[in-house]
């Protein structure tokens, strides 16, 4: 198999590292990118657009990124509170009044992004009908009550993160979270990063790959007593409910779902758009300026939940609204912040080394995080910057 593209000298072994989960370990389609002080030192592609075989993969070619979108999610909210119009430590109830029933008045904005909100669940999924219309969502959780008493424990909010993060951003600027991402960050500079992907983009021949369908969840690094996937086989586990929020989940491939706007899922990027997303958070790229501040950065990475996850079963950390280095997420370094999606997505920025890292596949594997063939990625530019 052929892999296209560029990389600057000294990162020759991400190439072999890329080239090896196409020999090894079953990859049909991908593309990785890599920045290191806003400068491109990877950008490599290979395989076909689709799953099954249809069409080369090509330099433009965006797949969906699952769970990697709530990493871009985030900065809105982020971004919101950088610019005085979003307080991180105020009732949620504060900006979406009719949030407050069944003992959620003390869920904080600051809840939302760190997975400490206790509302993991829906009582009643949605179906994907009902998850396609923004307000849907955004109603269902005003009317659940919390699992756990907020702010008192964490777990991984799978999909209902996306409603409670999309309805806090239309609240404070009258704009779904898609619609603010475009204007204020993809439009401006220029990345092909959409949340709800335009119907330009949609039309365009070959612009989308088609991806494979995830196997039931597993594949955490960490071994519990009780794995993910045993949990996720009891259908009465938050694990199993939380994945379970929309039942069933939506085809992946139908347009239909990829041109709606669900922040925790479905956001559809090239490998560059996410790795030049996470450089302009944290220094820019040539020609644009950061998006973060130094403060804010810190705010991204502090961490704010640690240890056993209430849906994920292994410990995880977050800071806010992104998942930290650690074992069960492994990074570049202690400093990195970024998120995982589930099947293979990775996006992430480490600020102490200037390294902003974006891959997209379209074969989806079981994994919720630490996906081989990414990890296999993050070695290979560990070791070059080890060197």
């Amino acid at each position: 198999m052929d892999v296209h593209g560029t990389v600057a000298e000294g990162f020759e072994p991400v190439r072999e590292a890329f080239a090896r989960n196409f020999a090894t370990l079953g990859e049909r389609g991908a593309a990785v990118a890599v920045y290191r002080d806003g400068r491109r030192v990877v950008d490599l592609w290979g395989g076909t657009r689709d799953v099954d075989g249809t069409g080369p993969w090509e330099r433009g070619t965006a797949q969906v990124v699952r769970s990697a979108t709530k990493g871009v999610a985030a900065a809105v909210l982020l971004l919101l509170h950088q610019d005085g119009r979003l307080d991180l430590d105020a009732p949620v109830g504060h900006y979406w009044p009719e949030f407050k029933a069944r003992g959620k008045e003390r869920v904080l904005v600051r809840h939302v992004l760190n997975h400490r909100a206790g509302l993991p669940v829906l009582d009643r999924p949605l179906t994907p009908q009902e998850a396609l219309d923004p307000s849907r969502g955004p109603d269902a959780l005003a009317a659940q009550a919390p699992v756990w008493e907020p702010g008192t424990d964490h777990g991984y909010h799978a999909l209902t993160y996306g409603w409670l993060v999309d309805e806090l951003v239309r609240r404070v600027t009258g704009q779904g979270t898609g619609r603010w991402l475009a204007e204020r960050i993809s439009g401006p500079l220029g990345l092909d990063l959409w949340l709800g992907l335009p119907e330009a983009e949609a039309g365009r021949a070959g612009r989308v790959g088609r991806v494979e369908g995830p196997e039931p969840a597993g594949g955490l690094r960490a071994r519990p007593k009780r794995s993910v996937s045993q949990a996720y086989q009891d259908p009465d586990s938050l694990t199993r409910r939380a994945f379970a929020a929309i039942t069933p989940f939506p085809e992946q491939n139908d347009p239909a779902y990829r041109a709606a706007a669900l922040p925790a899922t479905n956001a559809v990027a090239t490998a560059d758009g996410l790795a030049r997303f996470y450089a302009a958070l944290i220094g820019g790229t040539t020609g644009t300026s950061r998006l973060f501040t130094p403060e804010t950065v810190e705010r991204a990475r502090a961490e704010e939940s640690a240890g056993p996850d209430r849906v994920l079963v292994v410990g995880t950390r977050f800071g806010l609204g992104y998942m930290l280095h650690g074992t069960a997420s492994p990074f570049l370094a202690p400093g990195s912040f970024g998120h995982p999606g589930r099947g293979g997505a990775l996006g992430f920025a480490d600020p102490e080394s200037g390294i902003a890292f974006g891959y997209v596949t379209n074969g989806f594997r079981k994994t919720v995080t630490a996906d081989p063939r990414a990890q296999g990625l993050v070695r290979a530019v560990r070791g070059v910057l080890g060197a």
